[in-house]
């Protein structure tokens, strides 16, 4: 049965006639507010950048991965970290026993960063890193890497996750309070300004605050809070906002609705200009794109008949593309069961491929504008994401939505709804509460991660502790702890602690102790 309203709220008509909603400026393709795209020519000139996110087990399993997806046409690396990793223990701590390697790369130390791209040109093949509270400390392992390598850090390129905000809203994988987590993300911010040029030192996600179960509204409007945030405290870091408004990104999710998500990239990109340019004052035009990664939802994905996966994740890359996303990751048919297979690493790759050099719609630029449904669909999310900012702006800001628990209250309530509407059959799902046939369960083959590989990954920490020099660690680890103590940027004492051979637990540990850890409120649904 048709909807008479999206998951939104937005009222849907049999048909339009005309664009409906406040005319907003569209722009050209290329030009303020960059509705059309942040490019001239878009994909006409270069596909976006197939960027496959990948990582399991140890940092050689993974390199082979990355070997294996770049030797059939990837054009850009993701790295997936494991749960301590992205909680900053090592291997050996207790809070890691059981998940090391399983949902990602585990990477203690500057030796695993190393392996995890050997072979891999780290001044061609650009990187992108998924990783929050110690993005600061894992971008210096690569740096260190670099560095060894006789690589300029000019010369790399590529993005760290490093929006800890988001975590607090809809993850969980924080560790320190607001304050000090800021302080490490305007470091990076400053660091990479002056050093590393070419890096985009923030991905500002959606991507997870829609898996928690936002609408596509409420990821536009609180992702862009956040990211009001972060300029918020760059500014108040005494940093110019044109030297690192330029690079910073986002990161958003592409779910079922296609046309939906289409209006969204684009009601994003003109939201993002107006901040920029009329409440921050920024002058580059770099500053008001923005520019966008899109990973397709996982929380769509079934594990009953995976194969229809298949055709979730081509719609919701589709949406991407017309949407105008400048990297894209498929996920893999298999992701609702357990991490991608090789195989199913390929077809989600290939279903990128095809896309780009078979359907045609990388030839013309917003290939989507002047239809009256997607016209007016742009001017209802902008209108309502507007309304919805201004009540995070009432609210003191994304820090303090967060910390009263509003922000995940109501992406709680959107998540119930969401589900309430699976349930009832009012949301159709394929083969899950229409058109389900009994089976035997699942019959495709499933990659599983050895039990073996936490105690092959802690013996070669300990090797690793033990060959290094104890001295000059402690000597760096208490470097870290005197600048943590005080206002001097982190990134240089992290490039020097990791590269003496400082583990990735132990300083974060250094700073739990100088910044605490945070708990956060119970939010009630």
């Amino acid at each position: 049965m048709a909807r008479s309203e999206n998951a939104s709220g937005i009222p849907l008509k049999a048909a339009y006639d005309r664009v409906e909603g406040t005319a907003h400026e569209r722009g050209e393709p290329g030009a303020f507010p960059f509705t059309r795209g942040v490019r001239k020519d878009m994909y006409r000139g270069r596909l976006w950048t197939m960027r496959q996110y990948a990582g399991f087990a140890t940092a050689a399993e993974s390199n082979a991965r990355y070997r294996y997806l770049l030797e059939r046409g990837t054009t850009g690396l993701s790295v997936a970290f494991d749960l301590p990793t992205q909680l900053g223990y090592d291997s050996d701590a207790p809070q890691a026993r059981g998940e090391v390697g399983k949902v990602g790369v585990a990477i203690d130390s500057v030796a695993d960063m190393e392996t995890l791209f050997e072979g891999i040109p780290l001044d061609r093949v650009t990187v992108s890193m998924t990783i929050n509270a110690p993005a600061s400390i894992i971008l210096s392992m690569l740096l260190a890497v670099a560095r060894r390598r006789g690589i300029p850090f000019s010369q790399l390129g590529g993005t760290i996750q490093n929006d800890v905000l988001k975590e607090y809203v809809a993850r969980g994988t924080y560790i320190y309070p607001p304050e000090p987590s800021m302080r490490l993300v305007t470091d990076v911010m400053s660091y990479c300004a002056a050093e590393v040029p070419q890096w985009n030192t923030i991905s500002i996600s959606g991507y997870h605050i829609r898996e928690a179960g936002s609408t596509a509204l409420e990821e536009i409007a609180f992702t862009l809070a956040n990211g009001k945030a972060y300029l918020r405290a760059a500014q108040q870091a005494g940093i110019d906002l044109d030297t690192i408004a330029p690079r910073l990104s986002f990161f958003w999710n592409a779910h079922n609705d296609l046309f939906e998500e289409v209006a969204k990239f684009r009601a994003a990109r003109y939201l993002w200009a107006h901040i920029t340019r009329d409440e921050f004052g920024c002058k580059d035009p770099r500053s008001h794109m923005l520019r966008f990664h899109t990973q397709t939802a996982g929380s769509t994905l079934t594990a009953q008949e995976p194969e229809n996966n298949v055709i979730r994740v081509t719609l919701q890359a589709l949406a991407a593309v017309l949407g105008g996303t400048q990297s894209l990751h498929t996920n893999g048919k298999d992701e609702a069961l357990a991490l991608p297979t090789a195989e199913a690493a390929k077809i989600a790759l290939r279903t990128q491929q095809i896309i780009g050099y078979e359907s045609g719609v990388a030839d013309v630029v917003d290939p989507l504008a002047g239809s009256y449904y997607v016209e007016s669909l742009t001017n209802d999310l902008i209108e309502r994401a507007q309304a919805l900012l201004r009540e995070v702006d009432e609210l003191g800001g994304s820090i303090a939505a967060i910390e009263s628990g509003w922000m995940q209250s109501r992406i709680a309530d959107s998540a119930y709804r969401a589900q309430q509407a699976i349930e009832s059959g009012e949301q159709v799902v394929v083969a899950v509460n229409k058109f389900a046939e009994a089976g035997d369960g699942v019959t495709i083959p499933l990659q599983r991660i050895d039990d073996a590989v936490e105690h092959d990954q802690t013996t070669r920490l300990q090797a690793f502790r033990s060959g290094r020099d104890a001295g000059l660690v402690q000597s760096r680890l208490q470097a870290v702890r005197e600048a943590a103590a005080g206002r001097e940027n982190l990134m240089p004492r992290f490039i020097d602690a990791v590269d003496a051979g400082a583990t990735l637990g132990e300083v974060c540990n250094v700073l739990r102790d100088v910044f605490g850890v945070y708990r956060a409120p119970e939010v009630v649904a």
